[in-house]
């Protein structure tokens, strides 16, 4: 990629540009979102930053918000921010660790462990938030890091078909018969960072043997892109499960953000280990998701699609267009046809700047209507933290970045 093919809005390609916008993003929730009183984080926002829930604590909120505190105290915000991650850390193992089973337990109300359950995905943003902290210097977190991986490969890996369980109970005897590919690609993204923190390559050798299971294995299974559910022997869940249908992390459909997310995944996988399949899969997962997804109308992407090609949810998420900015960066960098994902990229964050972003209060609305119009007026729910805008201005910073100073 040469310099003039980064002409246009300069501040969304300019590297410091968009450090200021981590920073700004982290200040939406700075200070208010420490508890005081009970410990942790608060974990419900209105769009001023008022709070509205002061009670339920979150495994995955906590570790989010100590995964946007670390990157922020790495890229060299105020130096409270560290302390502001090591409260979570603190939270962390004192009410959500279970000292005695290991693992960690999925909600809690104040101190109290409302919900014991060992549930993949927050195992996973556990490990992503140790994993960063760590490479920030944060917490001495390598011991628990190294600890917890051990955990989930007793408990909850499933070597006969290469993925992660979805679930199981405290003491680790019963298996929930759910098998999802979400919770897998958020491992996926901790490996990776797990090895990014410590170099060691066994994280790196997990981070593939996900990646292909999901988007290889799996998605030859599905037409090529990403389906959600599946059965206890890996083969995709048709039907739409009512039970499962108010569960953000339990969606159906082919999933949009998800596929494209993946390509953010194999792409930086490639950084590191240049088989040429993770490139391939990665440009194949973008460009198809892409476009049956892009909304020609009111612009940015619709949420999901069903087996027969349908659009199921045509609303506007936060997470899926900043993963598609994450995406856009890293394939601009790595894959042919440079013009081509600049442009995405550049076009998909005006939208955002219009629509998503909020320039009076900060971060991101999480939610709009297929023309773009408010939904509620909770700026960050449950988990949200906005860690996903983050998390990818931290990958397009990054990207540009090292264009800069080549």
């Amino acid at each position: 990629m040469h310099n003039n093919e980064l002409s246009g809005e300069p501040q969304f390609c300019d590297a410091d540009w968009l450090r200021t916008q981590i920073f700004e993003t982290i200040r939406f929730y700075d200070p208010q979102c420490i508890d005081q009183v009970n410990g942790g984080y608060y974990h419900c926002y209105l769009d001023d930053g008022t709070i509205c829930d002061s009670e339920i604590k979150s495994l995955v909120g906590t570790a989010r918000f100590i995964y946007i505190f670390s990157v922020g105290f790495m890229l060299g915000g105020p130096k409270h921010w560290k302390s502001m991650a090591e409260q979570g850390l603190r939270f962390l193992e004192e009410v959500f660790h279970d000292h005695k089973y290991g693992g960690y337990f999925w909600m809690a109300e104040k101190r109290t462990v409302t919900d014991a359950g060992k549930y993949m995905y927050g195992q996973a943003f556990v490990l992503l938030a140790l994993a960063t902290a760590n490479k920030a210097g944060i917490g001495g977190t390598r011991p628990l890091l190294d600890e917890h991986v051990q955990i989930l490969e007793k408990n909850l890996w499933d070597p006969a078909y290469q993925l992660y369980l979805d679930a199981k109970n405290r003491n680790w005897t019963v298996t929930d018969p759910y098998r999802g590919q979400n919770a897998n690609m958020h491992t996926c993204e901790a490996m990776i960072a797990a090895f990014e923190a410590t170099g060691n390559k066994e994280f790196l050798r997990r981070a593939l043997t996900l990646a292909h299971s999901v988007t290889v294995t799996l998605a030859n299974q599905t037409g090529g892109l990403i389906w959600e559910q599946y059965d206890q022997q890996w083969h995709p869940d048709w039907i739409r499960r009512e039970a499962y249908k108010d569960n953000e992390f339990r969606l159906y459909g082919y999933i949009f953000g998800h596929s494209i997310e993946w390509s953010k995944l194999l792409m930086k996988l490639h950084h590191y280990v240049r088989k040429p399949w993770l490139r391939d899969r990665a440009i194949f997962l973008y460009r198809t998701a892409w476009k049956a997804a892009a909304d020609h109308t009111y612009g940015g992407l619709y949420f999901s699609m069903a087996p027969d090609g349908r659009i199921l949810d045509a609303y506007k998420y936060y997470w899926v267009m900043a993963e598609a900015l994450g995406a856009s960066a890293l394939l601009a960098k790595g894959a042919p046809d440079t013009a081509f994902y600049l442009r995405h990229y550049r076009d998909l964050f005006g939208y955002c700047w219009a629509h998503f972003i909020d320039h009076r209060y900060g971060a991101w609305y999480p939610k709009l209507s297929r023309a773009n119009l408010r939904i509620g007026y909770e700026k960050s729910p449950l988990t949200k933290t906005d860690y996903h805008p983050i998390t990818n201005y931290y990958e397009a910073m990054r990207v540009f970045e090292k264009l800069k100073n080549k």
